[in-house]
């Protein structure tokens, strides 16, 4: 049997299918609603059901209440939905498109730049910070942010970590040669810049959650940004900041931009900032009201970053923007 999705003061509803997911459903019928992660992680998708019946794994949630992931919630009757914000979703912004490697680095051991070029003539739009889908042979796949900025659009870098076991990151990876073909669908992800808004900004990642900031901070810099920003980047040791040097650049040359590296196991030569990189915010930043912050990388980073920076500095949860790196493709339990 088919439910009926409705949204709340619009003439907005669609057909979702037994077993489809609200957000699935609404991107079928070509409606747009916030999400990233789609593992019900992150928290982005959540809205309000205001009536009917829906399963949110093994549970039932019956209407009226708050905090509904629409990435999870899979109606059981006719429903009537209060999302953050929902809207026409242009059918020709997301492409499937064969990239050809143009060049593999390998900063340090465990992590892979891919340089991905599109075939001649071929452009593909995207926000600053937004991820696309590799497309594996078998019909899986795997989720990874985008660290090149919008503006170079015949292609995308990816910043790939070798994870044990990965479908995608450890055989297939270390076989890629200059010259293979890649399947990828793009753009995806509520995570992106907001370039219209004032605000100072705060971005923290861990490990590759850099990628998509690496993104972020070169589009601003294309769009000669002059909000102040300041980019916390965490990792156990030195070299898990692998591409290090690159915003000490960027802070050389704009002075907008700060950078400031946080180890939770420092080298013993390490005069930096320690501890957990969320930490290291507070310690600067007693007050984040009046700021937007962009969190990307580990899921309990994120979880605790939104819960202290809302809850001790004031910041509101409006402004909190994330991409929380959860296991991709149709069995989240195999790794990347």
């Amino acid at each position: 049997m088919t439910f009926k999705v409705a949204v709340e003061a619009s003439d907005i509803e669609f057909p979702c299918e037994p077993g489809e997911t609200v957000l699935d459903a609404a991107e079928r019928a070509g409606y747009s609603l916030p999400y990233s992660c789609r593992k019900g992680v992150c928290s982005t998708c959540e809205g309000d059901l205001l009536c009917g019946d829906v399963a949110i794994g093994s549970k039932d949630r019956v209407g009226p209440g708050s905090n509904l992931l629409f990435c999870q919630a899979r109606p059981r009757s006719d429903i009537l939905i209060h999302p953050k914000r929902i809207q026409r979703r242009d059918p020709d912004a997301r492409k499937t498109v064969t990239a050809k490697v143009y060049r593999i680095d390998r900063p340090v051991e465990d992590v892979a730049i891919l340089q991905l070029r599109f075939a001649a003539g071929i452009r593909v739009k995207f926000l600053a910070g937004q991820y696309l889908r590799v497309k594996m042979a078998d019909g899986d796949t795997r989720n990874f942010s985008m660290a090149s900025p919008p503006h170079e659009s015949d292609g995308v870098q990816l910043h790939v970590r070798r994870v044990s076991g990965g479908r995608f990151s450890e055989a297939p990876l270390a076989a890629l040669c200059k010259g293979d073909t890649l399947d990828v669908e793009l753009p995806f992800g509520d995570f992106y810049l907001r370039p219209d808004s004032e605000k100072p900004m705060i971005c923290l990642a861990t490990g590759t959650g850099f990628a998509p900031l690496k993104s972020i901070v070169e589009d601003l810099i294309k769009r000669g940004n002059q909000r102040p920003l300041h980019l916390y980047w965490g990792g156990r040791r030195r070299r898990d900041l692998y591409l290090a040097d690159l915003p000490q650049k960027w802070a050389a040359r704009a002075d907008w931009f700060r950078f400031i590296p946080v180890l939770s196991e420092p080298d013993p030569d390490w005069n930096g900032a320690t501890g957990l990189v969320h930490h290291a915010v507070l310690r600067d930043f007693a007050d984040l009201s009046g700021r937007q912050v962009y969190a990307c990388g580990n899921p309990g980073m994120i979880r605790q970053a939104r819960r202290d920076f809302v809850s001790t500095a004031g910041l509101h949860e409006s402004d909190f923007f994330a991409d929380p790196f959860v296991p991709s493709g149709n069995d989240p339990a195999i790794p990347g």
